[in-house]
């Protein structure tokens, strides 16, 4: 009797044991996950996250499940992170080589003369490339050039008209009602129109005075052309300071007013602003082009308010494929771009590119994802809205999904490699051999986040995410910590 009460006893132990074992926490299931967790641990007991939030995930690919996870259900800002849903959803819905197009066409009758009797149409398609100073064969002297290649092959000589720009893809709100007035003003906060031009932004070329505290000088803006008013309240700063210059402004007003310092020591210095009425900007200057180029044009350039059913196209005029765009969204964190496919989701759900539209197409690809994604919600699809929330498991779960579509060879591909390109370039450096991170970075004032995959040098897949809203560091301090964060997943086994 008492050897079956001792061995009653110890089966109990053991049953007790092994539940134990499958209870415990999956933050501490392997050696390799027990250092991520005390980094992350100590990292969150810092006086710089104190009233701040870290949050943390880590799936593996191969296993396709969690291994890590820090407050991994909170509610947090991603910032530009929210590009690589936007992306994603461009690739499974227009797919790798679609490309924008924008008409240029006419209404009217050539007379034998070669008069036009009628007007020129713009038709927009929401290419955030079209005049982009990027690339030599988009910019505007080539963009029209190419135009007007079109328009003499017809024999249109002179047009008796004008130029008329339709932007009606998209709706007329370019901004989202959410994003910050310190930001619109700025090349990064254009928003985005049916109709965009040269990426919806102009430099501002500014001089610096004499000595520190003197006002700079506005020395000239570009594109030339463009129907202007600069309010300067730039002054000089100490040397090697950098740009340090705001750009206040509303979208649909042809008023900047610039504020801050900028560097004594920059002979060159110029600033990116946001372009107010793009499309217009693109009449215009077409309209003045055309003439420089012989081609009279007797009206001005104006926005078609309702365009005509009979128009004859010249030339559809396309982007590049989606893949390069999507990778240059990704690699560069363009708001402007990340908002085209947003808003072009949204015109090919909804019949019209709205921010609204947008979201709801976001939604409906995550639906169709078969995700979970309570405590996530979108305003826009460049990550510049603080009403943006997302948790990091369900970032982890969402590029575990991604991981086995179709497209994410070209979507991977779309992501900046740490160390070598991007806006991460210059992190992670002394990476071991065979160890490979590609990622999204974000940041906003108190928010930084990455989210990405990493092959260790085992071979093994992991996708991450990481977000901290709310720190009291600078933001120097928060990416190093978030970097050892990083270090520590890649030596994972």
């Amino acid at each position: 009797m008492t050897t079956n009460k001792k061995n009653i006893s110890l089966l109990f132990t053991a049953l007790f044991f092994i539940a134990a074992v499958a209870i415990t926490p999956y933050t501490a299931k392997s050696q390799s996950t027990a250092n991520l967790q005390k980094i992350v641990s100590d990292i969150s007991k810092e006086d710089a996250l104190k009233h701040g939030t870290l949050a943390v995930s880590v799936y593996s690919l191969d296993k396709k499940s969690s291994v890590y996870g820090f407050n991994q259900q909170k509610s947090v800002i991603p910032a530009s992170v929210t590009k690589i849903i936007t992306t994603a959803a461009g690739f499974e819905r227009l797919g790798s080589n679609f490309r924008f197009k924008t008409v240029l066409g006419y209404s009217g009758n050539i007379d034998p003369n070669g008069t036009l009797h009628g007007n020129l149409y713009i038709i927009g398609g929401g290419d955030p490339l079209l005049g982009s100073y990027r690339y030599k064969q988009t910019v505007p002297d080539s963009l029209f050039a190419a135009w007007k290649r079109a328009i003499s092959a017809a024999g249109i000589k002179a047009v008796n008209g004008r130029v008329q720009y339709d932007a009606s893809i998209f709706d007329n709100h370019p901004i989202n009602d959410t994003w910050q007035w310190g930001d619109i003003g700025n090349y990064y906060g254009s928003g985005i129109n049916g109709l965009n031009f040269h990426e919806n932004m102009f430099f501002i070329h500014l001089t610096p005075g004499a000595r520190i505290g003197y006002p700079a000088t506005v020395s000239h803006t570009q594109p030339s052309g463009l129907a202007l008013h600069i309010i300067n309240e730039v002054t000089t700063g100490p040397a090697k300071t950098g740009d340090r210059v705001t750009v206040y402004g509303d979208p649909a007003s042809t008023i900047r007013t610039c504020s801050g310092t900028m560097p004594l020591d920059n002979k060159n210095f110029s600033v990116r602003a946001s372009l107010p009425k793009p499309g217009q900007a693109c009449a215009d200057l077409f309209t003045a082009y055309l003439r420089r180029n012989k081609i009279n044009v007797s009206g001005a350039a104006s926005e078609a308010l309702k365009r005509p059913s009979n128009i004859t196209t010249l030339l559809e005029y396309t982007s590049p494929t989606y893949s390069v765009i999507a990778q240059y969204t990704n690699m560069t964190s363009n708001n402007t771009y990340a908002e085209a496919i947003h808003r072009y989701l949204g015109y090919k759900a909804g019949g019209l590119g709205s921010a609204a539209n947008g979201c709801k197409a976001i939604d409906d690809y995550i639906k169709l994802l078969k995700l979970e994604h309570s405590g996530v919600t979108f305003e826009d699809g460049c990550g510049l809205s603080r009403n943006n929330k997302v948790t990091t498991d369900f970032l982890c779960r969402f590029l575990t999904e991604v991981s086995k579509a179709s497209y994410f060879e070209h979507f991977y591909k779309s992501l900046a490699l740490a160390g070598e390109n991007g806006t991460v370039k210059n992190m992670l450096k002394g990476l071991p051999a065979g160890v490979s991170v590609r990622m999204k970075s974000g940041s906003m004032g108190g928010i930084r986040a990455y989210s990405g995959y990493i092959t260790n040098a085992k071979g093994n897949r992991y996708c991450f995410a990481i977000i901290a809203n709310d720190y009291d560091c600078s933001e120097a301090q928060i990416k190093s910590k978030l970097e050892k964060i990083i270090f520590a997943i890649t030596n994972m086994e």
